[in-house]
C-alpha cells in the first residue's frame, strides 16, 4: 500500500537514532549537573607593578648599557641597537636597579632580593587595601618568579612581612616562563575543590636584574632587548556570597605542554654560552613551536567556547591542518574564528614578531591587537606579569562591560601554551596601572625615533663609541 506524503513524514525514526539522541540528551544533562557542582574562582581585584621614574630604560639608556659590554664587536652591537629599536618597545619602560646604575656584571643576592620585595609587596599592599580583605584572611598563596628561587622562599617572605596564619597552604613556583600566571590560576583552581568560602593570592613576576646577560650571543642576547621589570598581584575566592564583588569569572582553563619534543623544550631555555656566561636563549624554532602549542591548545579550548557553527568548521580546520601536517602558525588558525565565542583576546606581550603571528594566524584586527602591542609598548615583556598589564589596558580603555568574554593566550619556557577564558562580572573602567598614560595611547606611531639615527651607525662610530 502506498504511503501518503504526511505518513511518509512522520515514519518512525531508526532504533540507532533514538538511542544516539537520547544518549546526547543524558550527555549534555550529566555536562550540565557536573558543572554546577564544580566550584567557581572569581578574580576580586589585580594590581600591576609600576617602578618609579628614576628606573625607567629607554632607548638611548639601553644604547648606553649596551656599549658597557666590552665582549661584544662590532657586529654584536648593531644588532643589539636594531633590535631594541625594532622591538616593539617604547621608551618608558622599566629596568632593574642594579642594571640602571651600571652593576649588571655582577648582581648580588641582596640586589635580587630586594628587586623581588619592592615589586612583590608594592602590588600586594595596594591590593589588600583596594579589597579591604586583610592577610590573615589569606588561605592559599602562590609566588611565581622563574629566574629566581631563594632559601626560604618569596612565598615564606610574604608571609613573614604580612604574618600570615600558620594554616595558609602556600606555592612557590619557579621554571614556568612566561605563562606561569595561568599556571598559578590552574593550581588556585585545584585547590578551590577542597577549600570551601576561601581567599587565595597569586603573585606572578621575574627577576630581571640577577639574569642580564653579558656574552655576546645573540640568540641570548635578544632578552635583554624584550624583558622588562613588572609584575602583578591577584586576588581569588570560590565564595558564591562575594560573586558581586567580582570583577572576573574564569570559565575554562586548558595547559598545553610540549616539554617531550626536544626541539620544543630547547626554544627558549635557560642555559651557559662558550665564554661561561649565563643567559636565557631564545632560539629561531620559538615560533615554530609556538605556532604547534597554539594549535593544540585551541583544539582542546575551542569546543568549550565556541558555538555550534564554529565548531563544525574548527572540525574541518583540524582534519585539513593534519592531512597537509602544517607547522605554519598562519595555517593552523586558518578559519577559526574566536571572536565568535569571545569578544576580547589578552594576548601575551612576548615581542613584535609573536603578536603579529598570532593575530595573523586567529585573524584579529588592529583593534584586537592594539591592547597587546600597547602593553608591549609601554611595560615592554614583563613575563608572567604581562597578560595583566594587558587586561588593565583593555579596562582603562572602558572595553570591558558585563557579559563580556576574555580570551587569555600564554605561550612560555617547556615549551607551553596556557589559556584561560574569563566572564566580566560587571562594567569595568578603572585606570589602574595605566592612569598617567592612558590618555596618550594608542599613540600616532610607536616607530622608535632611535631608527631614524640607524643609518648613520656605522663601524667607524661604533668603535668611536665602544673606546671612549
Amino acid at each position: 500500500m502506498m504511503c501518503t506524503t504526511s505518513e511518509t513524514l512522520f515514519l518512525p525514526m531508526e532504533p540507532i537514532m533514538i538511542l544516539c539522541i537520547l544518549f546526547f540528551i543524558i550527555l549534555c544533562l550529566c555536562k550540565l549537573f557536573f558543572l554546577r557542582r564544580e566550584p567557581c574562582l572569581y578574580m576580586l581585584a589585580y594590581e600591576c607593578y609600576k617602578a618609579p621614574e628614576d628606573r625607567k630604560l629607554d632607548t638611548e639608556t639601553s644604547a648606553k648599557i649596551v656599549f658597557r659590554n666590552k665582549n661584544l664587536g662590532i657586529e654584536e652591537y648593531k644588532f643589539l641597537l636594531r633590535t631594541i629599536a625594532c622591538s616593539g618597545i617604547g621608551e618608558e619602560t622599566y629596568g632593574p636597579i642594579n642594571v640602571i646604575s651600571g652593576q649588571e656584571d655582577s648582581p648580588t643576592l641582596k640586589d635580587s632580593i630586594s628587586e623581588m620585595d619592592v615589586l612583590i609587596f608594592d602590588t600586594l599592599d595596594k591590593l589588600f587595601a583596594k579589597t579591604g580583605i586583610f592577610p590573615s584572611e589569606i588561605d592559599i598563596l602562590v609566588v611565581n618568579v622563574s629566574l629566581f628561587s631563594p632559601a626560604p622562599s618569596l612565598a615564606a617572605r610574604v608571609v613573614n612581612r604580612y604574618k600570615m596564619r600558620s594554616d595558609i597552604k602556600t606555592f612557590n613556583l619557579s621554571g614556568m616562563g612566561c605563562s606561569a600566571s595561568v599556571v598559578s590560576i590552574d593550581l588556585v583552581q585545584h585547590l578551590f575543590k577542597s577549600h570551601k568560602n576561601a581567599f587565595a593570592v597569586v603573585v606572578s613576576t621575574e627577576s630581571i636584574g640577577a639574569n642580564w646577560y653579558q656574552g655576546k650571543e645573540k640568540s641570548m642576547m635578544l632578552s635583554n632587548c624584550l624583558f622588562r621589570s613588572g609584575g602583578c598581584s591577584m586576588l581569588f575566592t570560590n565564595n558564591s556570597a562575594l560573586k558581586r564583588q567580582a570583577i572576573f569569572k574564569l570559565k575554562h582553563l586548558v595547559r598545553t605542554h610540549l616539554g617531550s619534543k626536544d626541539e620544543s623544550y630547547g626554544c627558549c631555555i635557560q642555559t651557559v654560552d662558550d665564554l661561561g656566561y649565563k643567559g636565557f636563549l631564545l632560539s629561531k624554532s620559538l615560533k615554530k613551536s609556538a605556532a604547534q602549542a597554539l594549535s593544540l591548545n585551541l583544539r582542546v579550548l575551542a569546543p568549550k567556547m565556541l558555538p555550534v557553527s564554529e565548531l563544525i568548521r574548527y572540525v574541518y580546520v583540524s582534519h585539513r591542518e593534519k592531512k597537509t601536517k602544517s607547522t605554519s602558525l598562519q595555517e593552523m588558525g586558518a578559519g577559526l574564528n574566536l571572536k565568535t565565542g569571545v569578544d576580547h583576546l589578552c594576548i601575551h606581550p612576548g615581542g613584535r614578531a609573536i603578536i603579529d603571528e598570532v593575530g595573523k594566524s586567529l585573524g584579529l584586527n588592529d583593534y584586537d591587537l592594539e591592547p597587546t602591542r600597547m602593553a608591549l609598548h609601554r611595560f615592554g615583556n614583563t613575563s608572567a606579569g604581562g597578560l595583566w598589564y594587558v587586561l588593565g589596558y583593555m579596562e582603562a580603555k572602558q572595553r570591558l562591560k558585563k557579559g563580556n568574554k576574555i580570551l587569555m593566550i600564554s605561550l612560555g619556557a617547556g615549551f607551553k601554551c596556557n589559556n584561560c577564558v574569563w566572564e566580566v562580572m560587571r562594567d569595568l573602567g578603572d585606570v589602574n596601572v595605566w592612569k598617567h598614560s592612558i590618555d596618550q595611547y594608542p599613540p600616532e606611531t610607536t616607530v622608535n625615533p632611535f631608527i631614524e639615527k640607524l643609518s648613520w651607525i656605522n663601524d667607524e662610530y661604533l668603535s668611536f663609541v665602544r673606546f671612549h
